[in-house]
């Protein structure tokens, strides 16, 4: 595939996945005063995590638009007296909102299941706490197209304990509880980081592993879409608490 013709698909990609994602967002925020009490928490979670999903991917992939629109990669803006690379901007936001989604994730499984956090659970908080940090120093190179190694694996390692120990959790308990719903909920966070490894490891020497992003993202939007059926649409059925197995004599 030619450079302009990647470029095109990417363009037509990011401008959908948009659309879509703010859709989804608005119809949750739509339908969330309309729920039942009790599916409320649950609900209202799900709709700060894919809000602010879509908040930091309008900056990465809006950016990014921008960016082709204005002929090169590499655009800049004047921030503060600074030039900042737009794709780097970009990257920034989406780097930030992305932890905090999974942090959310977190919270939804304690919401769901109604389990303790337990050191697991503070474990990945602090993962992210320790994701939020390392993104801070400079040698991160934000205004780089492509991010720099080794920065680009110190960053993304507490973001892989967060997304992995989230899914782990959530996976754990619908499986024992036999609650469909959130084992695909689970199964989709996997899938995401099954095509999120690869870019993290070998975008630098093979740019055109950056193309896996997509089905990773699509994985998002099936997550959302998930979540819209079975807890926001009208005649949703999603118990506020799942069944669990049968006590044994």
């Amino acid at each position: 595939m030619t450079e302009t013709a990647r470029m095109w698909m990417e363009l037509a990609f990011n401008v959908t996945y948009l659309l879509v994602i703010w859709a989804l967002v608005i119809a949750m925020a739509l339908r969330l005063p309309h729920l039942p009490a009790d599916q409320k928490p649950l609900a209202r979670l799900f709709l700060w995590a894919f809000g602010l999903l879509a908040l930091g991917d309008t900056g990465h992939v809006g950016f990014r638009v921008l960016a082709f629109a204005q002929g090169d990669i590499n655009a800049t803006v004047s921030l503060l007296g600074r030039e900042v690379g737009l794709v780097g901007l970009g990257a920034l936001s989406t780097a930030v909102t992305v932890t905090l989604f999974y942090v959310i994730m977190v919270m939804i499984w304690h919401t769901r299941f109604g389990k303790p956090y337990g050191w697991l659970g503070y474990l990945l908080f602090a993962a992210a706490a320790v994701r939020l940090l390392v993104m801070i120093p400079a040698a991160n190179q934000w205004n780089n197209v492509v991010p720099p190694q080794p920065w680009s694996l110190f960053r993304n390692l507490p973001l892989m304990a967060l997304g992995l120990g989230a899914a782990f959790l959530i996976l754990r308990d619908a499986r024992a509880a036999k609650d469909r719903v959130f084992t695909w909920i689970g199964v989709c966070i996997l899938i995401s980081y099954l095509f999120y490894t690869p870019v993290i490891l070998f975008v630098q020497v093979a740019p055109s592993v950056g193309m896996l992003m997509i089905p990773k993202t699509l994985a998002y939007v099936a997550i959302a879409v998930i979540a819209y059926a079975n807890l926001f649409r009208p005649g949703a059925a999603l118990r506020s608490t799942p069944s669990r197995p049968a006590p044994t004599a």
